[in-house]
């Protein structure tokens, strides 16, 4: 499922690819993607001509200004986007095509259509769709951070995942944060002590910073990601036994060992 780390690839590959350059045509092959009351032909009409303006990422969502309106993209669980040729097949789950001036094609690919596209018709209505989100996870701040936890006590991996607290994690970051912070998933917010919450803080900016320049959770054998889903996975740091379990009704990896479970 894309979280921060993919949606900055897909703002690099939006950046790279259309800023500065005019949209000349504007294909959709499934409206089902079109979400907000957006139609197909609304779509057209506002992009039109459009000339393309420096992307935001904020949390998972991807804004491709210009001129005028802004597209908000969310991935869900299986949508892309690529900068291709337009000669290029379209394949099956192409739902959105968006030529260029300079002959290139931006698509917008998604097999299970969870989320798609808004279309906002100028700056006030970004903010009114992200009205939700929490600070976006990329600059949250150890302050941010600390307020984000400081709610409803709950278990911690549900907070971060909550993205009206922090807008960008998804499982496979939460669960390398923890793991590299050796904090359980389900440790209560109002249990953590003033270590634990700095090793948080710490290890959320490194898993980040590095997962954002590989373009993804990398999947390293030093890293919990490079053995989660192996059926015996060892912790790459103690060599323990992997634990699996439902943590906020996700998938959950730890390390029983460095991560222990709270203790009534």
């Amino acid at each position: 499922m894309p979280e921060l780390a993919d949606v900055e690839a897909y703002r690099r590959v939006l950046d790279d690819c259309a800023t500065g350059r005019r949209i000349t045509g504007v294909r959709v092959t499934d409206a089902g993607v079109l979400r907000g009351g957006l139609t197909a032909g609304r779509l057209r009409r506002s992009l039109r001509d459009a000339r393309v303006k420096p992307p935001e990422r904020h949390g998972k969502w991807l804004i491709m200004h210009t001129g005028g309106p802004a597209v908000l993209f969310h991935f869900g669980m299986t949508g892309r986007l690529l900068c291709v040729d337009p000669e290029e097949p379209t394949a099956p789950h192409d739902r959105v095509l968006l030529g260029l001036d300079d002959g290139g094609q931006l698509r917008f690919r998604d097999q299970r259509k969870l989320k798609g596209l808004w279309l906002a018709p100028d700056p006030g209505a970004v903010d009114r769709l992200l009205a939700d989100q929490g600070p976006d996870a990329l600059s949250l701040t150890r302050q941010q951070l600390d307020e984000a936890l400081d709610g409803r006590p709950r278990q911690l991996k549900a907070t971060l995942l909550d993205q009206s607290r922090v807008a960008g994690l998804g499982n496979l970051l939460t669960d390398e944060i923890l793991w590299h912070a050796r904090i359980h998933p389900a440790l209560r917010t109002d249990r953590l002590d003033r270590g634990q919450h700095g090793r948080l803080s710490r290890s959320l900016r490194q898993v980040l910073r590095v997962s954002v320049e590989a373009g993804r959770v990398p999947p390293r054998r030093s890293w919990l990601t490079g053995r989660r889903d192996e059926p015996s996975g060892a912790c790459p740091r103690c060599g323990t036994t992997l634990s699996h379990g439902r943590v906020a009704g996700r998938g959950t990896v730890w390390c029983p060992r460095d991560q222990p479970a709270e203790r009534p």
